[in-house]
């Protein structure tokens, strides 16, 4: 959200400088300009002696093998996608990071290029090749994915320079797990090899929310990869795992590969199992059936400075915003800021019990704009979920809300909230409110972690401003600010397994609110009604109906007041008067 913080002005822009356009545009120029990424065109089933002729591959070696431009690389232990380490490169003015290796390989043969990725505008490709050089890329995930081509050699090439980059202006991207698999051309292969496919995959005790997996254990292999439906969704080192954050009375389909210092295996056979009938998502307990939600600044940026006793009685969820972060990876604290006028913590502590008597949850975001906390490891995860409850305790807060803007790891964010709501019990309060960018497709960290922990999660409100225009879920671009850009972009999220009770519009409460994507009111109304009602749509109209719509969010509660609180006043009784 633009959250800008006392003492700073201007609005920072999502997408890098140099990506002019709006993301929309920018998926639909990808779609026409990015190569070519059917990876298994006109490759045959690799023979008996096909090798892996990448060496160091999974970087356990540090950067042994490989060239890192301007120093641009090293080896990280986190995050990894197998084994102990990976590759991290970092652009830098007219430096896209750029780390090959020169790979010897026979004339005349066919070749399959793959690595793991994760970060922004990663590319994979192959040079020198002596016929056509490929590459690959992606523009981003926060996740792990792979990139896959495959290339020719011509009659005299011996060798070939495979490698990846980053982009110019972009963050820092990483690798894992190259392969370059045919046939050996004299370099041979390293001491360790690619582990066997895992054999006996079968699923054990299933809830409505998990399901136990076992297998046959790899002789070679280090660790194993879990997939759900084809997506990454754990990392373990025994032959065992239980999937959470699953939906009830759903059939789910499994798979796993094995890894260890030379790369990863193949997936085993899938295998299907159903979880079991549950009671649905979170509600938090005193959440309404639809429900608004306003963010309150702990923060004057020129917006009204209310205490939470001013915040309008139609907010059923009020979050505080925000925590900061501590020295400690994934832990959080909460400060009040003087600028809002409390004379005490205490004072602070009795307006969030007075909300809560009037019916009202009062929960604290984390994250925003600015926020740098990081949830990437079983530690973080865990000193993310101990301080966050001991806020709850301290302050009396209903739950929390994750607004992390610069991307999350959907692994360890779900380990996290799953402790969290462990202890915090059932009445927790779970939003999050990412950006349109985040939930544009289920392989998206943020969708990846909404989907995970759907059986405790009460709303996700995402931002529908500052964005420029965006794909629609029937795959059209619309324009921000428009009826049909809130409606056909909740419905990806409608469409893509969240329940309908767990979707909210997130939208500015004024012009003053956000740097784009303000609309008034009476248009959030109507995409409101079309949503739940199937009336006030623009040209797009969905397929269906869905009346348990959740509600509605503004950035914020202050400059709602700002504006004589015209937002709440209008969009609240709405938000109480769906079906």
């Amino acid at each position: 959200m633009d959250r800008v913080r006392k003492g700073r002005s201007g609005v920072r822009r999502r997408i890098g400088a140099a990506i002019a356009v709006g993301a929309a545009t920018a998926l639909a120029v990808t779609a026409l300009a990015a190569p070519a990424q059917s990876a298994d065109a006109g490759v045959a089933d690799s023979a008996a002696a096909d090798v892996n002729v990448a060496k160091n591959a999974g970087f356990e070696s540090d950067l042994s093998n490989w060239t890192c431009a301007a120093g641009s690389g090293a080896a990280v232990t986190s995050p990894v996608h197998g084994g102990a380490k990976a590759l991290k490169a970092t652009p830098s003015g007219q430096n896209h990071a750029e780390c090959s290796q020169i790979v010897k390989v026979k004339p005349n043969s066919t070749y399959k290029l793959s690595s793991w990725v994760q970060g922004s505008y990663a590319y994979l490709g192959a040079r020198s090749t002596g016929t056509t050089d490929v590459s690959t890329w992606t523009p981003g995930n926060s996740s792990w994915q792979q990139l896959s081509t495959s290339f020719t050699t011509g009659a005299n090439t011996t060798s070939v320079t495979v490698y990846t980059h980053g982009w110019y202006g972009q963050s820092a991207y990483h690798v894992d797990d190259v392969s370059v698999l045919g046939p050996d051309g004299g370099g041979g292969t390293d001491p360790v090899e690619i582990p066997a496919v895992p054999a006996g995959l079968k699923a054990g005790t299933t809830t409505s929310t998990s399901v136990d997996l076992s297998w046959t254990p790899v002789s070679t292999a280090t660790g194993y990869t879990v997939y759900r439906d084809g997506t990454k969704v754990a990392a373990v080192s025994g032959a065992s795992a239980t999937v959470t954050g699953l939906a009830p009375e759903t059939t789910y389909s499994f798979q796993v590969s094995a890894t260890n210092a030379a790369g990863e295996s193949a997936k085993s056979t899938a295998v299907s199992a159903k979880t079991a009938k549950g009671d649905g998502g979170g509600d938090g307990g005193t959440v309404p059936k639809h429900a608004l939600t306003g963010y309150w600044q702990n923060f004057d940026n020129g917006a009204t400075v209310q205490k939470l006793r001013d915040v309008s009685s139609q907010y059923d969820i009020i979050a505080v915003s925000f925590a900061d972060a501590t020295t400690t990876p994934g832990q959080i604290t909460f400060n009040l800021d003087p600028a809002v006028g409390y004379a005490s913590t205490a004072d602070f502590k009795a307006d969030i019990a007075a909300k809560k008597a009037a019916g009202k949850s009062v929960i604290l975001s984390v994250g925003g704009e600015k926020g740098t906390i990081s949830v990437n490891s079983d530690a973080s995860a865990t000193a993310f979920a101990d301080s966050a409850y001991a806020l709850m305790q301290e302050y009396g807060f209903s739950g929390v809300d994750i607004d992390l803007e610069n991307g999350l790891n959907p692994t360890y964010m779900t380990k996290a909230l799953r402790q969290l709501s462990a202890k915090a019990g059932p009445k927790m309060v779970l939003t999050m409110a990412p950006q349109t960018i985040d939930m544009q497709s289920t392989s998206g960290g943020y969708f990846q972690t909404a989907l995970n922990v759907k059986d405790i999660l009460t709303v996700v409100n995402m931002q529908y401003y500052n964005s420029g225009s965006m794909l629609g879920c029937d795959g059209k671009v619309y324009s921000q600010g428009s009826v049909d850009f809130l409606t056909a972009l909740a419905c990806i999220q409608l469409e893509g397994g969240l329940d309908p009770s767990q979707v909210g519009i997130g939208v500015p409460a004024s012009t003053r609110g956000a740097g784009s994507g303000y609309v008034a009111p009476s248009v959030v109304n109507n995409a409101l009604d079309c949503l739940a009602r199937g009336t006030g749509c623009g040209s797009f109209k969905p397929s269906k109906t869905y009346p348990t719509l959740r509600g509605a969010m503004t950035w914020s509660t202050n400059w709602d007041a700002t504006a004589g609180h015209a937002w709440s006043n209008s969009v609240g009784p709405k938000v109480h008067s769906l079906p």
